[in-house]
């Protein structure tokens, strides 16, 4: 009768043991599905980048807030980041290096380089040069802008600076400035902000630094019979 009491105690010992074992998982099948569920959850989302900033570069000016960034629509046609002919590189050169890097420019530094006026231009310790485009010189006749020489193209050509480095506040202050023409002529600045005009011409590109002077791309050829 002993034995069998052992026998039947060992029997129900074992049943227990057997029930435990199917209710419960053993470790490593519990490990498992954890790191099953683990792997299902999503991971937190990136944090969102910083914006990016638009960079200007500031053209020191006399008179102005003394720094302003570029304005106008054709600003957009420019190289960007450091490439030659962006506002970064052209902030890098003189004035007759930087307008001959700038895609908007082409004629006109082609007729500063014929009036032998690029060392006179990138000498120059503070200016301020109004640029006509490329187009602002197809309106004004290639033909004609190209047949100009000698003392009628440095005369032209010197009537798009003046001898002072004004950025748009500056000239807004200014109201009107003498260019460095030898034969007179005065400029007149009108309006305000991106409405800025010289002489009546639009600026297309404004305040764009370079190392020794602020330039102006502007839409017509100025001639001091259209002064104001």
């Amino acid at each position: 009768m002993v034995k069998l009491r052992g026998v039947a105690g060992a029997g129900i010992a074992a049943v227990a043991v057997l029930a435990l074992t199917a209710c419960n998982p053993d470790d490593a099948a519990y490990s498992g599905k954890a790191e099953q569920y683990k792997s299902a959850t999503p991971p937190a989302p990136a944090p969102a980048s910083a914006p990016v900033s638009t960079v200007s570069t500031p053209a020191p000016g006399e008179g102005g807030s003394g720094g302003s960034a570029v304005f106008g629509s054709a600003c957009e046609s420019l190289p960007h980041g450091s490439e030659a002919g962006s506002v970064t590189a052209m902030g890098q050169q003189t004035v007759a290096a930087a307008a001959a890097a700038n895609p908007l420019l082409t004629k006109l530094s082609a007729a500063i380089r014929n009036a032998n006026l690029t060392d006179s231009l990138n000498n120059a310790p503070a200016v301020t040069v109004f640029a006509p485009s490329d187009d602002a010189v197809k309106a004004y006749g290639e033909t004609k802008f190209s047949q100009l020489k000698g003392t009628e193209l440095t005369s032209l050509l010197n009537f798009h600076v003046i001898g002072k480095r004004l950025d748009a506040k500056g000239l807004e202050a200014a109201k009107t400035s003498p260019t460095l023409a030898t034969d007179g002529g005065q400029l007149t600045f009108s309006g305000t902000g991106n409405q800025l005009t010289v002489n009546g011409a639009k600026i297309l590109c404004g305040n764009i630094a370079t190392k020794n002077a602020t330039v102006f791309v502007i839409d017509k050829v100025l001639a001091p019979a259209s002064g104001s």
